[in-house]
């Protein structure tokens, strides 16, 4: 089902009634029915919500985003019982060996290597040899083919200098918006798979709460970086409210399996789901979409 994203950029009061977020500012008032929503973006530091509609949202699992004063998403608040069988979940999901978190690292690195290949010969209108670089990828990716296809694909995006930085200026601040916006997306249904986001297939750092969906996120990552190329091809460098709507709308733009299409946040829905299914046993392979047809 495909969920709404709404965001909110000038000082409210968010409370909940009848199962309504009820959004009041200065300008103006409405609801939004709370099962509609997916994600909540709060972008200004005199957002006021209340603990009944945060406990609301939880309930119905939406992704509430929160901002920093450089209106990049800083934060985010889930549901931490999203699944009927959590803990079932988790034990298989913790009790996973080395060898098939090897596996599953290796099937997501040759997705997101092919899928950087696939648009750098769409904005490059040329062959590449990105194809042999995912046909290279060992388990685990021990032969490190992620970073060397990222040193050649940065390279070739765009024309100009460019260099990929996490804090860095434009275009590294709308990268960094549309990766924060597709991190919750996952972050969002591999909560709602019964997954623990904090324990990660390859990102192992003890500071972060979202390590899976840092790993599942990584084929789905050309998507915010062709929004980033088009618009800097527009001329737009400045982080408005119509280029952070982009990255929302991003989550409905269709993607591609064998014999039909979904929304993005329908797909990596999908996909987390199988890789519940290769925790339990069930499955050898994480289900990714094609990205472009």
């Amino acid at each position: 089902m495909i969920k709404r994203s709404v965001i909110i950029e000038s000082k409210s009061s968010l409370t909940v009634s009848n199962n309504q977020l009820n959004i009041v500012s200065e300008m103006r008032s409405g609801s939004v029915p709370i099962e509609d929503l997916g994600y909540l973006v709060l972008d200004h530091h005199e957002i006021y919500i209340s603990m009944p509609a945060l406990v609301a949202l939880s309930d119905n699992n939406v992704a509430t985003i929160i901002c920093n004063k450089n209106h990049l998403p800083q934060g985010m608040f889930l549901s931490l019982n999203a699944h009927h069988i959590q803990q079932e979940i988790f034990s298989s999901q913790i009790q996973a060996s080395a060898a098939l978190k090897k596996n599953l690292w290796r099937q997501t690195i040759v997705e997101k290597i092919t899928n950087q290949g696939l648009l750098l010969k769409q904005v490059r209108n040329e062959e590449n040899h990105f194809p042999f670089l995912a046909n290279k990828v060992l388990s685990g990716d021990s032969s490190n083919m992620e970073a060397v296809a990222a040193s050649f694909y940065w390279k070739h995006l765009w024309e100009a200098d460019f260099k990929r930085e996490r804090h860095g200026d434009f275009p590294n601040s709308f990268l960094n918006y549309g990766y924060a916006i597709l991190r919750a997306a996952v972050a969002r249904s591999l909560a709602a798979a019964g997954l623990l986001n904090t324990l990660g297939i390859h990102h192992k750092s003890k500071y972060n709460a979202f390590a899976l969906a840092d790993d599942i996120m990584e084929p789905f990552r050309p998507i915010v970086d062709e929004i980033v190329v088009n618009l800097v091809s527009e001329g737009i460098t400045e982080l408005t409210r119509e280029v952070k709507v982009k990255f929302l709308d991003m989550l409905t733009r269709t993607v591609y399996w064998k014999d039909e299409v979904s929304p993005l946040m329908v797909a990596i829905q999908k996909t987390c789901q199988s890789l519940r299914q290769c925790y339990d046993g069930d499955r050898k392979k994480i289900k990714y979409p094609q990205l472009w047809n």
